[in-house]
């Protein structure tokens, strides 16, 4: 991963970057050197992906023809004023879509579970996992049921439609970014020196937060979960929180990243995350985590189904069926459908029984009540074997006693670590960069940032060489 990670670095972004840039300035800039721009993308995104998942390059051009076709037969069919056609190719395409991300995500998930109620002992298929194949499922959605709302237009260009599903800045792990939110930018975008800049300083916000950050409280999650039928109570909670700042620093970071490159080929992709640990309460925190999936649900599951425009009961059932859903996109594992739906129980609980209390409670309380069910809501998370599970949760809770002297250790080896995070999850440095940066005019600014970006490139270039621990949680997903 260390390795790949630098090839990239050093190597393939270059490449990429200048290639774009020559096109730009050969092409006199004219609007017309955007479809060889674009052209050259998807190139480059197809090589990408390749690199990565060479066997599964055919399935996402399967996936993209869908798709491309599947908006084809829908605009032509809203033309002619044939709604049912219209429909028909619309749920045709949703189906091959989700039978695609079902057969390759979920098959031996069904087949355990047939095992386990059965005990028919079927075989598993062992189907290896495309990487992102559902945040490129769920883009490639949104611009066929958009065109069928009629809320986009038809894209006729098959290499602008190709480039949008397999741009490679958010290709592997989001954000998750709708056909209506780039349609524009596809045909025309800013792509000058500023945007550049600012999304190299983006880019390496978001790596420094992964390299150094996520990283780092990733080793001290793994260090303490192999040992949970021994730990205190409070050596769990430190491990529990050292995972809640590992997969909100990785996570967030890659979407920085990828924010960033998306604006240094002048795509404006939409936040993914607003502070959700400032949260103070749980139906704060997911208007804050993980905003594009959250929209997605919304907009293309909950809102059809209903929404809140319908009876209590029928609410609850919406609620049921997204975050089941939501907790099943995230992997193929019961511990994650219990994850989801431990969130349905607690929105729902918020929506009709907390809401006026917490209304009345001081913020602070709030926000501990937050942060605690956020905390246990990442152990679900982390333990994929429900035994591994249930010994982590006991420990949480004094099974193996209140404290030792291991967890003072852990404490004070970590703390700096810890406090940087506290506050690195929290608004904080962004406000204390807009006034830095907010002071300084055009060019002053453009200095500065590349001078933080020299930087953290450094230090988080010098954290990948030096250290072999790089995972990235979201690439399962």
């Amino acid at each position: 991963m260390v390795f790949s990670s630098l090839i990239f670095l050093c190597g393939f972004l270059p490449i990429t970057i200048l290639g774009y840039r020559l096109l730009r300035v050969v092409s006199g800039g004219k609007q017309w050197s955007i479809v060889l721009c674009n052209a050259f993308l998807l190139v480059m995104s197809l090589l990408f992906y390749a690199w990565g998942e060479p066997a599964y390059v055919l399935l996402m051009l399967f996936s993209i023809l869908v798709n491309y076709l599947g908006g084809l037969l829908v605009g032509v069919f809203q033309k002619q004023e044939k709604q049912g056609a219209a429909k028909a190719a619309l749920v045709l395409t949703v189906i091959v879509n989700l039978g695609l991300l079902g057969f390759f995500k979920y098959t031996d998930f069904v087949i355990s579970a047939i095992n386990g109620i059965s005990g028919a002992g079927i075989s598993l298929l062992k189907v290896a996992l495309p990487i992102g194949i559902s945040f490129y499922t769920f883009q490639a959605l949104s611009y066929v049921i958009d065109v069928y709302r009629k809320e986009v237009k038809v894209q006729w260009n098959p290499i602008d439609f190709a480039m949008y599903v397999t741009l490679f800045p958010q290709l592997i792990a989001g954000p998750i970014v709708r056909y209506a939110d780039v349609e524009a930018q596809i045909a025309k975008r800013d792509d000058g020196v500023e945007q550049f800049c600012n999304g190299i300083f983006r880019f390496c916000i978001g790596l420094a937060k992964k390299t150094l950050l996520a990283n780092q409280a990733g080793k001290l999650w793994d260090l303490i979960s192999v040992q949970a039928d021994t730990l205190s109570a409070a050596t769990a909670w430190l491990g529990a929180i050292a995972f809640t700042f590992q997969i909100y620093f990785d996570f967030s970071g890659y979407s920085d990243m990828a924010i960033g490159l998306g604006k240094m080929f002048g795509f404006d992709f939409v936040e993914n995350f607003r502070y959700p640990y400032q949260a103070d309460s749980i139906t704060d925190f997911w208007r804050r985590w993980h905003i594009t999936l959250s929209t997605w649900f919304r907009e293309y599951v909950y809102i059809p189904l209903g929404g809140n425009r319908c009876g209590a009961a029928r609410q609850i059932f919406n609620l049921f069926v997204v975050w089941a859903l939501t907790g099943l996109w995230h992997g193929a594992g019961w511990n994650f459908v219990l994850w989801g739906l431990y969130f349905f129980v607690l929105l729902v609980l918020e929506k009709k029984v907390l809401n006026k209390v917490l209304e009345k409670t001081p913020k602070a309380l709030r926000h501990i009540y937050a942060l605690l069910m956020i905390v246990l809501g990442w152990v679900l998370f982390a333990n994929e074997d429900f035994s591994a599970l249930k010994t982590y949760f006991t420990a949480l809770f004094g099974a193996n006693g209140g404290y030792d002297a291991q967890s003072l250790y852990y404490l004070l080896s970590n703390a700096v670590l810890l406090i940087v995070m506290a506050i690195g999850s929290t608004a904080l440095p962004a406000t204390i960069g807009k006034r830095m940066f907010g002071k300084r005019n055009g060019e002053g600014k453009l200095l500065a940032q590349t001078v933080w970006s020299v930087m953290l490139l450094i230090l988080s270039v010098s954290a990948m060489v030096a250290d072999s621990y790089n995972p990235f949680l979201y690439f399962r997903f």
